[in-house]
This record gives C-alpha cells, structure tokens and sequence, in this order.
C-alpha cells in the first residue's frame, strides 16, 4: 500500500485549512524508527501512541495510558495512520475539528522491533524496545479479539518485566511526568490560546471540578462547597523530588518543619488532635487543644505541624520526642498551613491561596502564642535551600499556588532537602563496648514493596547516655531470637527485636550497596508504623526532564482515573446515598475508580453478589446474586450449569465492570470462597467476628487474636481485615481439595470447640439473644452460594466504612471494624494489598488440620 493511500483515512477526516496538524507525510530523519506518545486533550483525555513503519505512524488511542506495571494491561484501539510529520505536533485542534482538544508531545525516542515488525503487526502481536524520555526497555503489543472493525481493533499493551519496569503503586509514570518533553510545559497550559488564556483570566473561572461547586454562595471562595464537618480526615503528602521546579511563579515554599504532622478537628467546643495516621492524641496535648478552643473557629480542620523549638528558635525533634516521654508537652507550638474545612464549608476545591488567606485571618481573629501560621517566603527555592542548611533546617517544602487539596501524596506538594534523612525500622542493636552505655548501635532496615525487610546499615551516634538507657529498655521488651531482616549479611551480629519501632537519622549517602554511611540519631517516630517505612529514592534524572515534579517511590497510589471515569456516563450523581455523611452516587463511583486495581485482584474470576441502593441507605437495598434481565456493562454472566436452578452468576472481570455496576447503584460487593473455574472446592474458609450487644471493641480485637493463635495450632495461616461494619473477618487460603460441605462442618467443628473451650468470650450459635456479651464467629460463609463482602468494598451502612486487609500486628491500632471510611481511605492506599503479600504462598490443606481437630469429613 503506498504512502498516500495509507493516510486517506487520516486525510479524510480532517479540513487542514482549519487544524493546524499536518497534511503532509514527512521522511525519515535516519535509519531508526521514531515512536511518539502524544497526550490528547480531546472529548476524552487519552494518549496516543504512534510506532513508524512502513513511511508513516501506526497508531493507538490509549484511554488511561502506558503503565510500567508489567501486572497493568492497557487497551489501546488501532486508529488510522498518522504521517511521520505527526510526530513533532504539539497545539490545539480546533473546536468542530476532528479531535478537537489541546495536544503535547509527552514522550518521545526511537523503537527498536524484535523480529519482523510488519508480521508482528499483521498476526497481532508486535514486540519491541522503546528508547524515549520517559519510556525505556521491552514492551509489547497484543491483538484482542474483538469486534472493533476497520482501524478499531482493540489490543494491549503491556510492559516487559525488566530493569524498567516499576509497581504501579510504587511509581505512576503518568502521575509522576505529566509534562511535554519538548518544552517541558503541561498540557492546558502549555496549548490553551492566547486570547482563550485572557479571557479565563479576566472571567476567573475555573473548570468545575464537582457540580456543587457551581452554585457558590455569596462570599464563599472559589470552589467552596457548603458540607458538613467529615468524622475524619486523611491529610495531603508531599512527594519528594531532587531538582527544583522550573516554573517558580507557580510554587510557594515553606520551612520544612521537624516534626509531627498533625490535623485537628474543631466542632464547637469538641476539639480532637489527630496524627496523620488517624490516631487520637487529644489527651497527649491538653494545652495545645485549650488552645486551639480559644482562636474563635466554630468548626473545621486544621492542618500543620506540632514541634519544640530549641534556643535558636530552631525545630528540635529530639527535643520533640523528649517532650511526649516526659509528658510535659506545654513547649509545643503547632505550626499551620493548611484549612481544608472551615465552618460549614468544604475548601478542599479552593486553591491553595485562597485557603490560606482564610486561614490567616481566622488565626489573627484571637492569636494564641502556641498556634503559629506558617509563613511562605518569597525567595527562590535554591537560595532557601542553602538557607535552611546554613541554620540545620531539614529543608523546606513546595506547593503549587492553586493547588486543591487531596487526601493522599501529591506532586502538587513537593519536600526538597538539604541533606539526606529518613525514617528507618530498627531490627536490632549491638552491644555496647567500653564505658558506653546502653547499646552500641541500632540496627536499620527498610521495607520492600512486598513487606520485606531488608538491612540499610547502623547508627550508633547522636545519642546521649539517657536515651542510650531509655533504647535499651524500650527494645528489650520487644526481643525476639530471629533476625528480622530478609537479606542480613552473615558479618553482622547483634540483639534482634520486633521489627516495630521507627528511628529518624540523618546520614551522608547511600553506598552501592544499598547501606547508609555516616549516620547520625535523630530520635524515634511515633507517628509512623513500622511496615510504612520505605527508602525514600526520587526516580532517576535521566528519565525525567528538567523541571518535572517527581514522587517519591513510597508506594503511592495512584489517584482516580480520569479517563476510566470519563468513560462512565453517571446518572443521578448528586443523589445523596450516606445522609449522616452527604456521600453522594458520584463521590461512590470515584472511589470505587481509586481503588479499583486493588479492589480487583480479591474480585477476580470470583462470583459476586451485589448490594444495591437505589434509593439511597435509607430506602430499601437489594440483594443481587443473579443475572436479572437487565446487563450491567462490563459484568461476566458464568455458564448457569455452575449453579443449577438460578439464572448467570456475576463476574466483575474489569475496572470498566466494577464502576458500571457503581452506576447500577451497587454500593457493596461480596464474593464466594470458589472461583468460577473450580466453583465446587473452596479455596478459601472465612470466619467472620460477629460482637452482639454489650461486646467492647477491644474483646473484638481480642476475639480475633484467639481465633488466629487457634488457628495457628491447627497449621492454618489466617489473614486478616475489617469488616467495614462492627467486627472483623479472618480468612484462611486452602489448596484446593475439599468440597464445601466438608469445608463447612470443618469451620463449624473450629467455632464449636472455641465456643466450648472459650465460653466467656465465643459462642456457636447465631440470633441476638445468643450473642449477648459474647462474640458469634460465623462460619456459615463457608457453605456454597454463600459469601462475604470482598476487600475495598464500601459498606451499605451509615458512614460508609470500608473493609480493609490489614496486617495483624495493627490490630491493636485499629478503632472499629469501619476504622476507615471511603471518605477517610486516603493514605491508606499507600499501603494497598501489602498485609496479605504472603497469601498465595499460605495456602495449606485441610487434612492435617483436621486430625489434629479429630474431625473427619463425611465423605
């Protein structure tokens, strides 16, 4: 096919006396072959991915983007040929142009085909290497069979598992370089017309990011919504990067303080200090929340950072930590920079100025001398840096000034520091040698994405003789006789303990081998668990252009996929679902959009059920195993046969199918413990914590811990997570062998000999009046057809808690079976499926359990 005939298509559906794309077919410029990623602005954002071959540009239109997450498959449809010259095109299209919309060129390089390129392309499965900017190492891409006609193929692709390739989680390649690598601008800004810029600005208004925040109300800010005072809130986190923004106009800085983050929640005269990992610390800080009661805000939250300033006026954290020891905390000053809720209104849509100066005057109103505002400094980011390390600050943090608030880590607030420190786990300690006392050094380790500790060095300087003496106590409660690192050199000796206390330090470099040098004690970190802590490492230069803003890899999730929810057409979506919370249908299908690459692996190839709300919480909800005549988008019906006498069961196979089943209002979803594929042997058994009335939390917490240790003497590995209601689910993986019926007589024999030997706290029958003061460990989930509500699944309830994997060592931090909320999830997606990382490796049989028990199946 010749050069021209190839673009007809592509000629075809353009005027190119109106867009400014390229009519023209353009020629090689050497011997390789260029690819292109174009980021598109259209109906719909997208990119489009262009491979030259054969005198043009192959194209695909990929909705959400290329991932470097091998385990992350994207679609891309084949669309027409593009002429070489495409490749460098970077403008606006038209309005009533073909895609019409801003474009930038996001990614560029040249690729390298493995094997035939034109074959691979014919029989549908192309493989190759890309060398860009931002993409590098093996990729392919792969023929779906569909039924998407002429230049409308679906196919996906997939990234190579090599030195390139990163966990979504840990890094999003998207989220992290959104810019254009030609002028390294992003895409509205750098495409929207000059005159179209002016009149934005003269009209000041902003692209409505939410309905509501259309009908501002006279005096309110810019995109504040009337709300009422959430329970909880889960703060933004700064993303640390090694390189200065190159766009200073659009940044303001702040001292990076050396502390701990905290937000506090005024309602009235109720004033609770919350960590950012949502613990109460009100009663650890009297003075500061008298305080706080004095500054004259009815409601809201605050959002800053407590600390103790040395005699030069200078953040302490050691001096910090001295002060919560002693509980003499009446030092502290809270230092605040942000107000994402103030008296009836949500600000979270509210730019970050604005939301400042809101926050200004209110502290001004009745200034108290422990509540500082923190102030920004109009200096260039190099000069505070030098600066902050001439007078030993940790460094200082940047924020775009119109920046909305998000609860989870932003590359709209970045951390820039003067040296390098960080939180570590403490694995161990050395003894001490000569007249030191104490401890010689604590041993350090850091946290893989898969929950692995793995050795990053010692500390044994900046401690005094008392908290030498203080460590030593501390750790010896919690001694154990294994090492818990994963990769412990054999030269390394010492005293190990659990790995669940955090240590800040300060140190020079990190050597080759992944060791810290030089490193000097800052204090421990209560604020952090353990299991949190990763190496902090920017992404390398090389792959980045100057100026982006670049998270850390510390397992950050990705936010809601625009174009995913883009994709959905939402009906109703100010319905209100929660009153108690004003969690609307739309705020529900955003979530379900959050979490839906972590919700899906529990959901995968597993019948489901749904719990559907038409009419909100309070009207009547409907329970939905079947196929019910009308499809819902996206959703799997398995072969009848597999449950015989009943229409399809359900399979959400996709995120696609899990939001369209949002928009059929199914607010909860719960699964079998079989997947379709061997759905008469479960492969799981599930034992859910039922508390009756008059059953405190911590006998919950209690219960559960007893379940697992008898679980443990069975040879069983259980696993863990909240409920999203009042108790908690314990869940153990099986190999494959026995039928349900055994499996659930062998459930019931476990509850009954807990009920029997444990009567104070178990017992074996369900109805209220069974369960009074007692704990109703239900194993009637283990019987065929029935289910339990899945992991990340939004709880029908008030409140919309959530169930949550979780490790068991947080289970004494947990607060209820709805510890987090889908309005509260914030950070903790960070963590994602982490606590279950060991799962599959888990599975055991049932027979050797069995005997022990003295139970015997009925054949």
């Amino acid at each position: 096919m010749s050069e021209h005939d190839s673009l007809a298509h592509y000629r075809g559906k353009r005027n190119f006396s109106q867009t400014p794309e390229p009519a023209a077919g353009g020629t090689r410029s050497s011997e390789l072959l260029s690819f292109v990623i174009q980021k598109h602005a259209a109906r719909n954002l997208h990119y489009d991915f262009r491979l030259e071959l054969q005198g043009t540009l192959k194209s695909w239109a990929v909705p959400k983007g290329p991932s470097l997450d091998p385990a992350v498959k994207r679609m891309g449809i084949h669309v027409e040929d593009h002429p070489i010259s495409y490749a460098s095109f970077e403008g606006t299209i038209p309005p009533k142009q073909y895609g019409a919309g801003h474009v930038i060129v996001w990614d560029r390089g040249v690729w390298i085909p493995v094997g035939d390129p034109v074959a691979g392309l014919k029989n549908g499965k192309l493989k190759f290497e890309l060398q860009g900017e931002k993409l590098k190492g093996g990729w392919t891409l792969v023929r779906m069979h569909g039924q998407g006609g002429e230049n409308h193929e679906p196919w996906l692709l997939i990234k190579e598992r090599d030195s390139y390739a990163r966990p979504e989680q840990e890094f999003d390649v998207l989220q992290a370089l959104p810019d254009s690598v030609i002028v390294g601008q992003p895409l509205q800004d750098r495409t929207l017309p000059v005159a179209e810029k002016v009149s934005k600005t003269v009209s000041q208004k902003k692209p409505p990011v939410k309905q509501a925040a259309k009908k501002k109300e006279s005096g309110a800010p810019e995109g504040a919504v009337k709300a009422s005072l959430p329970k909880t809130l889960a703060p933004q986190l700064a993303s640390l990067v090694d390189e200065v923004p190159a766009d200073p106009k659009q940044w303001v800085y702040e001292i990076k303080f050396d502390g701990y983050r905290l937000l506090v929640r005024i309602d009235g005269k109720s004033v609770r200090c919350l960590t950012r990992n949502g613990n109460d610390w009100t009663a650890k800080l009297p003075g500061l929340a008298q305080a706080v009661t004095k500054i004259g805000i009815k409601s809201g939250w605050l959002d800053g950072e407590i600390v103790v300033l040395n005699e030069k006026g200078l953040p302490d954290f050691g001096a910090l930590q001295k002060a919560f020891d002693s509980a003499s905390t009446s030092q502290i000053v809270y230092y605040v920079f942000d107000l994402p809720f103030f008296e009836g209104l949500d600000l979270r849509l509210t730019g970050l100025t604005a939301r400042r100066e809101i926050l200004r005057s209110a502290l001004a109103r009745n200034p108290q001398e422990s509540i500082v505002f923190s102030e920004t400094f109009e200096e260039s980011a190099e000069n505070l840096l030098l600066s902050a390390r001439r007078v030993g600050l940790e460094g200082i943090i940047g924020k775009r000034r119109d920046s909305l608030y998000t609860s989870r880590r932003s590359a709209d607030w970045i951390k820039l520091k003067t040296g390098l420190r960080q939180e570590f786990v403490i694995g161990g300690y050395t003894e001490p040698k000569g007249l030191r006392v104490g401890l010689g050094a604590l041993l350090l380790g850091v946290n893989d994405a898969g929950g692995k500790l793995h050795y990053a060095g010692n500390v044994g300087s900046g401690f005094d003789e008392k908290t030498l003496r203080d460590l030593k106590a501390r750790l010896s409660k919690i001694h154990t006789d294994r090492a818990p690192f994963a990769d412990l050199p054999s030269t390394i000796k010492g005293q190990w303990v659990k790995p669940q206390l955090v240590a800040e330090v300060a140190f020079a470099e990190w050597t080759q081998a992944s060791r810290i040098r030089h490193a000097v004690f800052q204090g421990l970190r209560a604020d952090k668990p353990a299991r949190h802590i990763v190496r902090e490492v920017p992404p390398a230069l090389e792959d980045s252009p100057k100026g982006s803003q670049m998270p850390n890899n510390e397992n950050v999730a990705a936010p809601p996929s625009r174009p995913l929810l883009k994709s959905i057409r939402i009906t109703n979506g100010d319905r209100v679902i929660d009153a108690t919370t004003g969690f609307t249908k739309k705020d529900l299908i955003e979530y379900y959009a959050s979490v839906a690459s972590l919700m899906l692996p529990h959901l995968k190839t597993r019948p489901v059920a749904l719990v559907r709300a038409p009419a909100g919480l309070t009207g009547e909800l409907f329970f939905q195993k079947h196929y019910q005549g009308k499809a819902i988008p996206g959703i799997k019906l398995l072969d009848a046969e597999l449950d015989p006498g009943h229409a399809p069961l359900l399979v959400i196979p996709s995120a696609q199918a899990l939001l369209g089943a949002a928009q059929f209002n199914a607010v909860e979803f719960h699964t079998w413990n079989a997947t379709s594929n061997a759905i008469k042997k479960p492969d799981r058994m599930t034992f859910d914590l039922d508390p009756g009335d008059g059953v405190s939390w911590s006998e919950v917490q209690e219960g559960a811990q007893l379940v697992r240790t008898f679980l443990n003497e069975l040879g069983l590995t259980a696993f863990l997570k909240t409920s999203g209601g009042k108790g908690l689910h314990v869940i153990v993986p099986l190999k494959r062998a026995y039928g349900f019926d055994a499996v659930k007589d062998f459930s019931h024999a476990i509850v009954t000999h807990l009920a029997s030997v444990i009567p104070q706290r178990f017992v074996a029958k369900s109805g209220p009046k069974n369960r009074v003061g007692k704990i109703f460990v239900d194993y009637l989930r283990n019987g065929f057809g029935a289910t339990t509500v899945t992991a990340w699944s939004v709880r029908a309830r008030p409140g919309m808690g959530v169930s949550v994997p979780v490790a068991w060592e947080e289970l004494a931090s947990l607060t209820s079976g709805s510890n987090w909320t889908a309005s509260t999830l914030g950070s903790r997606l960070d963590i994602g499926n982490q606590p279950w990382s060991d799962y599959e490796a888990s599975r055991k049989g049932l027979t050797t359990a069995m005997k022990t028990l003295g139970f015997k199946p009925v054949a």
